[in-house]
C-alpha cells in the first residue's frame, strides 16, 4: 500500500512540473509561418541591427524551406548577420559554405567580397599597433588573407561590381604588408642585425614594389651594407636610391636631415 502511495506522489509531482513547463518545449512562435513571412521578419531583424534574432530567423527560414526561392538568400543573410555581429569564425565558416554549395550562384562574387570584408575588418588597427607595441610580436595573418581574398575576387569576377572596391582595399592592404615589412627590418637593424635586415628591405624590394615603403627599404639596406663592411652593394644601392629619391628625407646631403631623422629613430626606436 505504502509503495502504490509512493508511486502516486511522484507521478504527481510530476504532473505538476509539467504543467508548469519544465518538459514542455517553448512555444514556436514560427509555427506555419511562410517563407515570405520569415525572410520579411528576418530581414526586419537584420536592418535592425538585432543580429542574433535575424540569424535564428533566417536558420529556421532555411530549414523549413530548404528548396525554396528565400533559401539561398537566407545564408548569405546569415554570413553577413554573423560578419556585422562580429563572428569573424562563424560569418567565415558560412562563407566558405556557400560557396561550395553554391558555386555558380549569381551573387556568388558577393561572397567572395565578404571573405575579404571579414579578414580586412579583423586587421583595420593594424597600422595602429605597429606604433604601439613590437612590430616582431604579431604577424599579420588577416591582412595576408584579406589580401588572397580580395585578389581571388578581382581574379574571378573582373566585371563584378565589388571589384573597383576589392583592388582599392588591395592597395591598402599591400601598403599595410610592406610598413609591417619595414618596422620588422627597423628591429633587426636597431639589434645590430644587420644581414637581416638587409634581406627583410629586400624582401619588400620583390614584394611590393609599388609601395611608398620602397624609399626607406633603401635606406635600410644602404646602412645595413655600410654597417657590413659591403661596400660595393651600399654603393650600387646608393645609386639607385638617389636616382629614384633625389630628394629624400632620408638622405637630405646638405642639411643633413634624413641622417639626423635616422639617428633619431635607431636611439630611440621610434619615428
Amino acid at each position: 500500500m505504502q509503495k502504490k502511495l509512493s508511486v502516486v506522489a511522484a507521478t504527481v509531482v510530476l504532473l505538476g512540473l509539467s504543467g508548469c513547463g519544465l518538459f514542455s518545449e517553448k512555444a514556436d512562435e514560427t509555427k506555419g509561418w511562410s517563407a515570405t513571412k520569415l525572410y520579411s521578419e528576418a530581414n526586419e531583424e537584420l536592418e535592425g541591427q538585432h543580429y542574433e534574432r535575424a540569424i535564428q530567423l533566417f536558420e529556421k527560414l532555411e530549414s523549413s524551406y530548404p528548396f525554396g526561392t528565400y533559401a539561398q538568400q537566407a545564408q548569405m543573410n546569415i554570413a553577413y548577420a554573423y560578419y556585422k555581429s562580429q563572428d569573424q569564425a562563424q560569418a567565415l565558416a558560412q562563407v566558405e559554405r556557400f560557396i561550395k554549395l553554391h558555386p555558380n550562384h549569381a551573387n556568388v562574387d558577393y561572397m567572395y567580397y565578404l571573405r575579404g570584408l571579414i579578414n580586412f575588418n579583423d586587421q583595420v588597427s593594424f597600422l595602429n599597433f605597429v606604433y604601439e607595441q613590437d612590430a616582431t610580436e604579431r604577424d599579420p595573418k588577416a591582412t595576408r588573407e584579406a589580401y588572397a581574398a580580395f585578389k581571388e575576387l578581382t581574379t574571378k569576377f573582373p566585371e563584378s561590381k565589388y571589384t573597383p572596391d576589392a583592388l582599392a582595399r588591395m592597395r591598402y592592404l599591400l601598403n599595410a604588408m610592406a610598413s609591417y615589412e619595414i618596422h620588422v627590418a627597423r628591429y633587426y637593424y636597431r639589434r645590430g642585425a644587420y644581414l637581416a635586415a638587409a634581406n627583410r628591405a629586400m624582401g619588400i624590394m620583390s614584394d611590393f614594389r609599388d609601395s611608398p615603403s620602397i624609399e626607406e627599404a633603401l635606406f635600410i639596406m644602404i646602412r645595413s651594407y655600410d654597417k657590413l663592411g659591403m661596400t660595393e652593394l651600399k654603393n650600387d644601392t646608393e645609386r639607385v636610391f638617389k636616382l629614384n629619391y633625389p630628394n629624400s628625407k632620408f638622405l637630405d646631403e646638405g642639411k643633413q636631415a634624413g641622417r639626423k631623422w635616422w639617428n633619431f629613430w635607431t636611439s630611440n626606436g621610434k619615428m
